[in-house]
């Protein structure tokens, strides 16, 4: 195998299954693309450039043996496609565990800790502002999470209790895949601009980056259903 597809291959492998069983009948997950497509764009869009900026200024970087070479923005044609495969794949999940387990209500306790951790990632943010991912990834799930909270009335369609079930699922994938890309390695993380901390080749950061980029998936995901 051409190890040039490396980080592609990872990217097909990871989408296969959600797509295959969109066509699922309980979750008829299919006929929610009208709404799934158009939320991806502003959050793709702002990871583009977020992600362009990192790679320009060294927080990471790709190893040139696993990606196809194909470049945007600075950035490899897999890392874009990135930004809408693994949306795709966590909003899925998501919606199978709204459907298959309609018994998960709203509680105050999901509110309670999102706002907690809002509290928590901003104190962090602040005190580790000379590390770009952790600061720039703490400080802005904290806005978003905190912007939220603020505008709630306009986002009832959005169940933070799910949210915070759904995104502990989506954990292992996600774990799983950025295992992959970091440990064979496919994505090069600059140990300057990090805590340093590890779960096993991938930065705790990416724990938070991820719930960013699927928090802004989702709620724009739901405002949509909820309108169109």
């Amino acid at each position: 195998m051409n190890a040039s597809y490396t980080y592609f291959l990872i990217l097909a492998a990871s989408l296969a299954g959600p797509l295959a069983l969109s066509f699922d009948k309980k979750v008829a997950f299919y006929k929610k693309w009208k709404f799934l497509f158009p939320a991806m764009i502003l959050p793709a869009v702002f990871y583009i450039i977020w992600d362009s900026y990192f790679t320009s200024r060294g927080v990471w970087s790709f190893n040139e043996s696993y990606i196809s070479g194909v470049k945007y923005f600075g950035l490899p044609i897999e890392e874009i496609l990135f930004f809408f495969v693994v949306p795709y794949c966590c909003v899925f999940i998501y919606e199978c565990i709204r459907c298959y387990f309609p018994q998960i209500k709203e509680g105050k306790w999901a509110g309670s800790f999102l706002k907690m951790l809002a509290v928590v990632l901003l104190a962090t943010g602040l005190l580790s502002y000379q590390l770009y991912y952790t600061s720039w990834t703490f400080i802005l799930l904290s806005f978003f999470l905190l912007l939220f909270f603020l505008l709630k009335k306009y986002f009832t369609s959005f169940h933070s209790a799910v949210f915070l079930i759904a995104y502990a699922v989506i954990l292992i994938p996600f774990l799983v895949v950025n295992g992959f890309l970091t440990a064979i390695p496919v994505v090069l993380y600059n140990d300057a601009e990090n805590l340093g901390v590890r779960l096993y080749t991938i930065p705790f950061e990416d724990v938070f980056y991820g719930m960013l980029l699927i928090f802004l998936n989702i709620i724009i995901f739901e405002q949509l259903r909820s309108r169109l």
